[in-house]
């Protein structure tokens, strides 16, 4: 019996919840994921799964051994950065989650010019699910909106995103030069999910200013909002960044100033000796200052009189 690799295949089910979803992430069938599974419990005379159906329930053991592939998880994850890592740069396989592609590839560029032979892997999702996949071991890195109140982790912020209003032409709205929430009574809308940040964001902002809109369709990607909006389904909210133009959309902003998110870094606080885990961390704040600097000389040249400019 090759205990560790049985481990490897416990630790990925309960991390996923579910035969199925845990032999896609490990790339095995759910056949050959079952039968590991089940040796390590024969093995043992264990019972780490309730089985009810197709449906698995951790059982207390199995939620304590749980605790122990985490940690086993974290140092195989070591193991890879130092092995992976030489004199002359990095190499191996980073794996990253992001809400969205718009500021990680920017931070992508510049960290893959600089280690070329760097493997990168990015899987998208909405905040909760790109956060989980931090939590589980299953990316080294994450880029969501809001900091996340967990003292497991740590947080770079990068930047605030200002919300747009996405309406179709001939709306009310979609010649307005900015809108306020209290122009939004009433009016059909087409929200994300419980998992999004920015719709929690939305919601939150729309109590405070106790504004009620319909809430028509609920879906689960920005692309499908923003689909339902040029389909008139209902109106739609999203961020700047990943306002993407088109025929039969428009992008209003928003005048609130609180009607923004801010995008962050995480990373696991217990893996932030790691050097991969670090360099990308060392990149992205020396990104953030060439922006600062070179968003205030834009600034000073501004302000500067027109005789001194250049």
């Amino acid at each position: 019996m090759k205990l560790l690799m049985l481990l490897q295949s416990f630790h990925a089910v309960a991390a996923a919840g579910s035969v199925t979803a845990a032999a896609r992430r490990l790339g095995v069938s759910q056949p050959t994921l079952s039968e590991q599974l089940a040796e390590l419990e024969r093995h043992f005379g264990v019972e780490l799964f309730f089985r009810r159906g197709r449906r698995l329930a951790i059982t207390p053991l199995g939620q304590q051994l749980r605790g122990v592939t985490h940690r086993l998880s974290e140092l195989e994850l070591e193991a890879q950065s130092l092995l992976g890592a030489n004199a002359c740069g990095l190499s191996g396989q980073l794996h990253l989650a992001a809400v969205g592609p718009y500021n990680l590839m920017k931070l992508l560029r510049g960290f893959c010019q600089r280690h070329p032979q760097l493997q990168v892997q990015v899987v998208a999702g909405d905040s909760a699910t790109v956060l989980q996949r931090v939590l589980d071991y299953a990316a080294d890195l994450a880029l969501i909106v809001e900091a996340p109140a967990d003292d497991r982790l740590l947080s770079l912020p990068l930047q605030r995103q200002p919300l747009w209003l996405m309406v179709p032409p001939g709306h009310r709205l979609a010649g307005a030069s900015r809108v306020r929430l209290g122009d939004l009574a009433d009016e059909p809308f087409v929200l994300r999910d419980v998992g999004s940040t920015t719709q929690r964001v939305f919601e939150r902002c729309l109590a405070e200013a106790g504004v009620a809109v319909h809430a028509r369709v609920r879906l689960s990607s920005r692309e499908a909002v923003r689909e339902a909006v040029i389909q008139r389904l209902g109106l739609g909210v999203v961020s700047a960044q990943g306002f993407v133009p088109g025929a039969g959309l428009v992008g209003v902003p928003f005048e609130e100033p609180g009607m923004a998110t801010h995008a962050h870094l995480v990373w696991l606080a217990s893996r932030h000796a790691s050097r991969l885990v670090r360099a990308f961390v060392e990149h992205a704040q020396q990104v953030q200052a060439e922006c600062a600097v070179a968003a205030y000389e834009v600034c000073q040249d501004y302000l500067s009189p027109p005789a001194s400019r250049r």
